[in-house]
């Protein structure tokens, strides 16, 4: 056979002649390799290559260089009695040079439902058009416990496209998450968390208040700080002070009530196995987050200290306040001591406290949050599995299984 001609004398690649070879039908193993070793008999050269596998169902696409003129009728008839074969389809288009260029400004934008409906991708798919986006690609990351899919996304700014489907998704009442492209998504090397109503599913003071039977007084006060009504740290003192003259042993009694959010496990575990280093900051006390860290692995923790005195609660806490900018210079301390630039950290909360954290790491993440974090955060999650965060950082449902897999 004659070697092919990607391009004539004086022809530029992007008007070379090309074909599009497009391969239909039910997936079984063999494929891929059959159809490039049917191509290969006519010294084709491969421009570019997509497949997909849906419910069973193969499309494969391949862009090659087209042959002579004298081959290129049999090339085409070869290619179809080979699908013929198989039972599957075969289209061959014939056109000129590789894909457009992608447009400048590139994002991914991953797109979570519980579940995901038709209406809501198609609103979303909308938006992105009329932003002045095209959609390069959309990948399915996950279908439990969520379904989760990414679109690849260009030909338009980040920021831009990430407030237009802020308002769509509050409408859809759905989650997206908007980051720009590049290596840097996946060299996000360290993920700080709040606790409280994060990681866990409690508000750990409460849970102390209950044993001091002024939980309610506690709530409210909680709950004023938590919306930016108050600040942190009299709120603080005024809520401790509450718990003055309580027995130390409550420490164990509190430790065993706590409740990991849904996730949480599966989130720390598998950013470990990836080579994450995890860390937790909060407004609660160390009595928890120290068992917290030696439970879960954590390599980082740090909360506020409650005083205790011959066996009892003082009603104070002593040593570094942890409040909404403590927050924010333990993420950068953290960064700090693992070697990992603010850029390529990520940090998760919820509450007004939480705010500076987010807005000083490479990826904020307002999870259920309270209206004044969403929208301040990069994103947010807004379903009750702590785990969606890893399809925020492109890691699939099944690079969750592969990474349990590894340690068992």
């Amino acid at each position: 056979m004659s070697a092919s001609q990607p391009s004539r004398p004086g022809q530029s690649p992007d008007t070379a002649p090309t074909l599009l070879v497009k391969i239909f039908g039910k997936d079984r193993p063999g494929i891929t390799a059959g159809l490039f070793d049917t191509l290969a008999a006519y010294s084709v050269d491969v421009v570019d290559i997509e497949q997909v596998v849906t419910r069973g169902r193969i499309v494969l696409c391949a862009l090659v260089t087209e042959p002579t003129v004298s081959t290129s009728g049999e090339l085409r008839a070869t290619v179809h009695s080979w699908a013929d074969s198989l039972s599957l389809q075969a289209e061959i288009i014939s056109g000129t040079g590789d894909n457009r260029p992608r447009g400048s400004g590139r994002s991914h934008v991953t797109v979570l439902g519980h579940p995901l409906t038709a209406e809501s991708t198609a609103a979303i798919a909308a938006t992105i058009t009329g932003t002045g986006g095209n959609i390069d690609r959309v990948f399915r990351l996950a279908k439990y416990p969520v379904t989760a899919v990414e679109f690849a996304v260009s030909g338009t700014e980040t920021e831009a496209l990430r407030t237009a489907l802020a308002l769509e998704a509050a409408e859809l009442g759905i989650d997206v998450a908007v980051v720009s492209a590049g290596l840097h998504r996946r060299a996000q090397r360290l993920v700080v968390m709040d606790v409280d109503s994060t990681l866990i599913q409690d508000e750990v003071i409460e849970l102390f208040a209950a044993h001091a039977g002024c939980e309610d007084q506690v709530a409210e006060v909680t709950a004023q700080a938590m919306r930016g009504e108050l600040d942190f740290e009299q709120s603080l003192h005024a809520r401790v002070a509450l718990l003055a003259g309580l027995d130390a042993d409550v420490v164990d009694k509190v430790r065993q009530e706590v409740r990991l959010t849904p996730g949480a496990r599966t989130l720390i575990r598998t950013l470990k196995r990836l080579g994450y280093q995890v860390g937790v900051v909060s407004g609660g006390f160390t009595q928890v987050t120290d068992d917290l860290q030696e439970r879960l692995g954590l390599d980082f923790a740090s909360a506020n200290t409650l005083e205790i005195v011959d066996g009892r609660l003082t009603g104070r806490v002593v040593g570094e306040i942890v409040d909404r900018a403590g927050k924010a210079r333990l993420l950068r301390r953290f960064a700090a001591e693992a070697g990992v630039p603010l850029a390529q950290t990520v940090a998760i909360g919820d509450g007004a406290n939480d705010l500076d954290m987010l807005n000083a790491a490479g990826l904020g993440v307002a999870f259920n949050a309270k209206p004044v974090v969403r929208k301040a955060a990069d994103t947010a999650v807004n379903v009750p599995f702590l785990d969606t965060v890893l399809y925020l950082l492109g890691i699939t449902r099944e690079e969750v299984e592969a990474a349990d897999g590894l340690a068992e």
